[in-house]
């Protein structure tokens, strides 16, 4: 992904799991990216149809982004993970990226 598009910061706390407290989650990493705000139909990894508010793409190296982790949006807003797609071209001329789908 061209280091161009990365034009947005969100702060990721990525799901570590559930305890008796309620969700865990691990320590807060900063993403750059670009974030597409827009309501669209998604799938999410359970297989049920939900809506997605916001789409990040951020850079294949980008750290780990599990499904259920915590986001802040640039705006302040906090949202979660609905599920991450991995788009890589395999060495092809492509914009190679990973695809967060929030809630």
């Amino acid at each position: 992904m061209p280091a161009f598009l990365l034009r947005h910061e969100v702060v990721v706390e990525p799901y570590l799991g559930a305890s008796a407290y309620g969700p865990r989650y691990g320590p807060q990493v900063t993403v750059a990216g670009l974030l597409e705000q827009g309501t669209r139909t998604v799938r999410a990894p359970s297989g049920a149809e939900v809506t997605s508010s916001s789409t990040l793409r951020a850079p294949l190296d980008a750290p780990d982004i599990p499904p259920q982790s915590r986001v802040t949006l640039p705006d302040g807003d906090q949202t979660t993970v609905i599920a991450v797609l991995r788009h890589d071209g395999g060495g092809l001329p492509t914009p190679d990226h990973v695809e967060v789908q929030l809630a």
